[in-house]
């Protein structure tokens, strides 16, 4: 008998059961929620949640400081939680396995602890051009600090680091040496172990973030002989606000602590100085994340005998999930991959010919379907790859045949809408021609008319279609609007009566949209009258904010910024 089975892996997560059910909609069964976002969090099972809650309602207590039963139970739990860890990935020592927020923190604590200290200018740090910005800035930072020097290892067109080229990158000068185990934009397992042989032939150190690969691979640290090797709980199926630094016990001995008090020390004296604590403890800085630590170590039970099942169970039916949904996606013409090939793991990412990613993403939203557009974190790959960003959608094993059919039926449905493009302009510059753009108290007639999200995503988006075109020349850095996720940009000027009157414009529907809403409450008056508008009643009276992801929202209070610094008191 198989220890996964789909169905019932599935039921272990109540977001996904209750807000995954199917609903009756014009005699068709269709899901209220696909959740295709697991690369950048995964849903809980009811037993981690519970062993989080357990926790704080029966052994809630600060551990290793004190004396009393109910510290002990804590210390106990805590500790254990560190034990499954070294076995999980297969670590010497409990010693070895550091406590962190997750693998941005565990990083940062190598890279100031120990490269800082041992980096001289000149030194080189070979990272690959797919990493995360959490595998990037860190380096960036202690480069300006030491004058080391970032070298960057290209890709394949099938988005794998470039085996070929590290003879190129990794030198005599090269100190250290990170990478993903997986990019978590390409979903290819990195030959990671082929560059940790040659950063080894060379002395240099390495780094492996393998928050990508710790759901989907059985990790063996020793194996590997990576220096370091970093995750996050909260991608595979544990909490948020954890994760593990290991690092080899020799390396850990020698570095510094990052964060100072607490229980990182054993010793303070004004007069004789300050002894820090043994490892683990040394780079654990006042009270830890106790209840989320053992909620982990329920998670890497949870996953681990999966992963462990010598039938494959686990990783077959993941296997079955990308093959559908990538060849379901290579059969629409306007789908466009980002690399050659199917990838490793359920990390699928692609633009559409003629559509927007965050329009695409929008539209998807408003039919249950959470998916992620942008840059994922991953600016320089964009860069390389000459676009602004992608679609991405990352799946996991509760996730089902049939959703990835839903998802598909709704991209094809939403593909068949007619995109906008320049030629279009003529018509809308005729149709602008009697009267104005909609008023705001328009805008608010219709949007207080309008109930639920998808209807308010639909007039947005009727907005953003009759808003003109920017002539090319004045989509500048100029008129550009820093602070919004999608292209866009904002043209002003100021009647001798000092009356401003503003025109934008973006590269996506739902942006065009958004502009036309703001435009209507701030354009045609003074910059009194723009700075004393009132800008968050007015989006709480057309029920907007709270629909719109933080980024989105963030863009939109952008153009507000934006106006407000064009219309100078």
């Amino acid at each position: 008998m198989n220890i996964f089975t789909p169905h019932l892996f599935r039921q272990q997560f109540p977001l996904i059961e209750s807000h995954g059910n199917s609903l009756i909609e014009k005699g068709a069964l269709v899901p209220s929620l696909v959740y295709f976002d697991n690369a950048a969090t995964t849903q809980k099972p009811q037993r981690v949640i519970d062993c989080q809650q357990h926790y704080y309602q029966n052994i809630n207590a600060n551990v290793h400081r004190a004396s009393h039963q109910l510290s002990t139970k804590a210390t106990f739990a805590f500790e254990k939680a560190r034990s499954l860890v070294q076995g999980f990935i297969g670590a010497k020592s409990v010693k070895e396995i550091i406590w962190t927020k997750g693998a941005t923190e565990s990083i940062n604590i190598i890279v100031q602890s120990l490269a800082r200290n041992t980096l001289l200018p000149g030194d080189e740090i070979a990272l690959c051009v797919s990493e995360h910005h959490a595998n990037i800035v860190p380096w960036q930072i202690v480069a300006e600090q030491t004058g080391a020097v970032i070298k960057v290892i290209p890709i394949t067109d099938h988005g794998y680091l470039d085996i070929e080229q590290i003879d190129n990158i990794i030198g005599e000068k090269t100190k250290f040496v990170a990478c993903a185990h997986i990019s978590n934009v390409l979903g290819r397992i990195n030959p990671i172990e082929q560059v940790i042989a040659k950063a080894k032939a060379v002395g240099a150190i390495t780094i492996v973030d393998g928050s990508q690969a710790v759901a989907h691979l059985t990790i063996d640290v020793q194996s590997l002989d990576c220096d370091f090797y970093v995750f996050s709980a909260h991608k595979m199926y544990g909490p948020t606000g954890i994760g593990v630094l290991y690092g080899k016990r020799a390396l850990l001995e020698k570095m510094s602590p990052y964060q100072a008090g607490g229980e990182m020390i054993k010793t303070v004296s004004f007069t004789q100085g300050t002894t820090f604590n043994s490892l683990p403890f040394k780079f654990e800085a006042g009270t830890p994340n106790i209840a989320s630590v053992i909620a982990f170590a329920e998670s890497i039970s949870f996953l681990s005998p999966y992963l462990a099942d010598a039938s494959h169970a686990y990783k077959f039916f993941e296997q079955k999930l990308v093959q559908h949904c990538y060849q379901a996606l290579a059969n629409i013409e306007q789908v466009n991959f980002i690399a050659k090939g199917t990838p490793d793991i359920g990390v699928i990412a692609f633009t559409l010919t003629g559509h927007h990613n965050h329009d695409i993403a929008m539209s998807l939203d408003t039919e249950g379907i959470a998916i992620r557009s942008g840059h994922h974190c991953a600016m320089p790959l964009m860069t390389h790859l000459h676009i602004d960003g992608c679609l991405r959608v990352s799946l996991s094993a509760y996730n089902t045949i049939a959703e990835i059919d839903y998802f598909i039926a709704c991209l094809k449905k939403i593909l068949l809408e007619e995109p906008f493009s320049q030629s279009d302009e003529q018509a809308m510059k005729e149709e602008l021609s009697g009267p104005s753009l909609k008023e705001m108290e328009d805008i608010i007639t219709i949007f207080t008319k309008t109930k639920g999200w998808d209807s308010r995503h639909r007039e947005i988006m009727l907005l953003g279609k009759k808003l003109p075109r920017l002539n090319k020349t004045l989509r500048n850095d100029n008129t550009l609007i820093t602070g919004c996720e999608s292209l866009a940009w904002l043209k002003s000027e100021c009647s001798a009566q000092g009356i401003y009157s503003f025109t934008g414009d973006s590269d996506a529907k739902i942006i065009r949209g958004l502009l036309v809403i703001v435009l209507a409450a701030l354009n045609n008056k003074t910059a009194e009258q723009i700075h004393q508008f009132n800008i968050n009643d007015y989006f709480e009276t057309l029920g907007l904010m709270q629909h719109l992801s933080p980024s989105r929202g963030n863009g939109v209070l952008a153009i507000v910024e934006k106006i407000r610094v064009l219309a100078q008191l």
